[in-house]
């Protein structure tokens, strides 16, 4: 593995996904975010099937700062469970991968 993840996420609209993209940008916790645009999720929640309108997004960050990255979105997320989970990244291009290390920081 190359350390570097995509954490997948989605959003109830595209002002909550782009508010808390720049919060964790600026944050350092991810080198960049992708707004990917409007889906159309069909789920289980409480015992029923729902439909929503989403706003998928990808963050970009290194292995060791996903779950920081998570736990921070979280709490600005409105979502009582947000979808976040993380993709590992093999094989990315060797400059791509020194960027993603040099704009995001060590979280404590």
């Amino acid at each position: 593995m190359s350390g570097i993840v995509s954490v997948y996420v989605t959003f109830p609209s595209e002002e909550e996904a782009r508010r808390i993209a720049r919060i964790l940008v600026e944050e350092r916790h991810a080198a960049c975010a992708n707004i990917l645009g409007p889906c159309h999720s069909i789920y289980h929640w409480r015992g029923a099937v729902e439909e929503a309108a989403e706003i998928a997004a990808l963050f970009k960050t290194r292995a060791d700062l996903a779950a920081a990255l998570i736990d921070r979105l979280t709490g600005l997320h409105s979502y009582e469970t947000p979808a976040a989970v993380v993709w590992p990244i093999a094989n990315p291009l060797g400059p791509y991968a020194e960027w993603v290390h040099s704009e995001t920081i060590k979280v404590l």
